[in-house]
């Protein structure tokens, strides 16, 4: 798995979270964890969330740190694993950077003082699976009571970097215990 940030500013609209997004537009090929900065408006066209579409809801921010991730081969129910997973690596070090009691986690979804931290959406392409995950930067341009790194006082950069290596050394771990072990009868 590689990671790279993305340094320049890109709008999320939806139309990143495809296939091969991180080759086509930035040269990595296959399993790869990127990020970047910039405003979210995603479009009911590019909606994957069944749940946002009944809900006509907006997703929406003017200042974010977006992730994509793709993994080849595998399926629906291990990329939401995925997306959980990295849920997780973004509350530990939430928890463990600022050590805030009003931190929380709701399966994929991370809350700061009631005020939700981060959106996320994990699906399927015909040769991949798929997960954006975005954490406000800033509260401005949100259709929801949010929190943001800015309000935890957390660097963007230095969050980006410490997640996406977190995720891939995890990665790296699970696929070497699944080559360590013996099968039986």
């Amino acid at each position: 798995m590689q990671s790279k940030f993305i340094d320049k500013i890109i709008k999320y609209d939806g139309s990143q979270l495809r296939s091969l997004y991180a080759y086509m537009e930035h040269g990595i090929l296959g399993d790869s964890i990127i990020s970047f900065i910039g405003p979210c408006d995603v479009s009911v066209e590019h909606m994957v969330d069944g749940e946002d579409l009944l809900a006509k809801a907006q997703i929406k921010g003017d200042y974010m740190l977006h992730f994509i991730i793709e993994e080849f081969g595998v399926d629906l129910a291990l990329t939401v694993g995925r997306q959980r997973m990295l849920a997780s690596i973004v509350y530990e070090f939430l928890s463990q950077s600022v050590g805030a009691t009003d931190l929380y986690r709701e399966g994929d979804d991370i809350y700061y003082r009631q005020g939700k931290l981060s959106i996320s959406i994990a699906t399927k392409s015909l040769v991949s699976g798929l997960i954006h995950f975005a954490v406000n930067i800033t509260n401005e341009g949100t259709p929801v009571k949010t929190s943001s790194l800015n309000d935890l006082k957390i660097k963007h950069q230095v969050f980006s970097a410490t997640i996406m290596e977190r995720f891939v050394s995890e990665i790296q771990s699970m696929k070497h215990a699944c080559c360590k072990v013996r099968s039986v009868p």
